[in-house]
């Protein structure tokens, strides 16, 4: 799948292809390739390593040590970095926070912040989701009090993602119940390692620890780490949600797991055919990557508009709906490739666990989250109606 690149772009990509020859681990890159997942030492490996290249914070302005890349370089970069088995970076810092506090922080918050993000002294996680209040996030519960310098938390967070490594958490808590649900939320920044805060780990259906609960008990938390206005907080979830969303297309996972697909369909079975002989099978793999091709332009085009200081919110939905469907399918595809070979839990295969067949239905499975979270897709679809035809 490629398109016409200029040759400003094309030597680009050159640089990056390059460069993760060079620098990206081959071991964590068969760990990611194969579908296994990274560890936290993985994650922060490749993370210095892209801060020492300056290739880090590329939704960044250069002012705050971002890469001030177009949305074409950005893209070839994911897209490269996908194909090569590159570990994601972590998104709650970089994609999510960063660009809150580049325009809702304080001048103190950025200084503070930005760069531990940048070097990986601080590792964020989100606590949106409550119990009761996934994809209403308006009816959340967990309630902050000023008191004097401090706010004293208390309530519950849950589906944090990858929260057991994080030593900071960016929170919605209800500040006000007095008016509508949206205008007493506020938005704060929590130090994890606070007395009162604690993690229990939730196992999801491929056996894998990657969400957990977080619950705050008498938490303090300093004033000034109040981000934005009290009660205003609504408002920075928006604009912080339209950055998650756009970055849920996945484009770069989906390109990626669309070539494990053609590799299981292209393996030989015993009378010398292959999957990609049937022409029903053949026709599915060619409609994923027609849906992946226009999927593509319009994460161009939505990142386009919010580097030009635009609103996306639309195209937000429309590419966190769609990047789930495609993804969905591929990783469907993928495990019907395998057919009775696939694998239910790769817990019983570890001495294989680098292998792409081991983990086929471990990440069909994981997958199927991604309808859900982020705001579920049916959310999606009347955010669209909504802001599209007014209903």
């Amino acid at each position: 799948m490629d398109m016409n690149y200029s040759q400003e772009e094309l030597d680009f990509r050159d640089e990056v292809r390059g460069f993760l020859e060079e620098k990206l681990p081959a071991k964590i890159s068969a760990k990611v390739k194969s579908g296994a997942h990274p560890s936290k030492e993985d994650y922060e490996t490749w993370h210095s390593l892209l801060n020492d290249k300056g290739w880090l914070a590329i939704g960044w302005s250069p002012e705050y040590g971002g890469t001030g890349w177009s949305p074409v370089f950005a893209n070839i970069f994911d897209e490269e970095c996908c194909l090569a088995g590159a570990p994601r970076v972590m998104p709650f810092g970089l994609n999510m926070l960063g660009p809150v506090l580049i325009k809702f922080g304080t001048e103190a918050q950025r200084a503070r912040f930005l760069p531990r993000i940048l070097d990986g002294t601080d590792w964020w996680c989100q606590g949106y989701s409550e119990p009761g209040a996934g994809s209403d996030l308006a009816s959340l519960k967990t309630q902050a009090v000023l008191k004097g310098d401090h706010y004293v938390v208390n309530g519950q967070k849950t589906w944090t993602t990858l929260g057991q490594h994080a030593n900071w958490i960016f929170c919605l808590v209800r500040t006000d119940s007095s008016g509508k649900p949206q205008t007493g939320i506020s938005f704060l920044l929590i130090d994890m390692d606070t007395p009162g805060v604690t993690v229990r780990p939730i196992i999801t259906l491929d056996g894998a620890h990657e969400v957990n609960e977080v619950f705050f008990d008498d938490v303090e938390v300093p004033l000034e780490n109040l981000v934005g206005e009290e009660n205003q907080g609504w408002t920075v979830a928006k604009y912080l949600l339209t950055h998650e969303r756009t970055n849920l297309a996945g484009v770069g996972i989906a390109a990626s797991a669309l070539n494990n697909l053609k590799q299981l369909a292209s393996k030989k079975q015993k009378d010398g055919s292959c999957l990609l002989d049937d022409p029903l099978f053949a026709a599915r793999v060619a409609k994923a990557e027609i849906d992946l091709m226009a999927l593509r332009i319009t994460n161009l085009r939505a990142i386009d508009r919010v580097m030009r200081g635009g609103s996306s919110s639309v195209e937000s939905s429309m590419l966190k709906l769609k990047g789930t469907q495609v993804r969905q399918g591929i990783f469907d595809l993928c495990r019907r490739a395998l057919g009775p070979q696939a694998a239910a839990d790769r817990r019983d295969l570890e001495e294989n666990e680098n292998q792409l067949e081991t983990n086929v239905t471990a990440n069909y499975l994981n997958n199927l989250k991604l309808s859900i979270f982020g705001g579920s897709n049916e959310i999606q679809r009347n955010i669209i109606a909504k802001l599209i035809i007014g209903v």
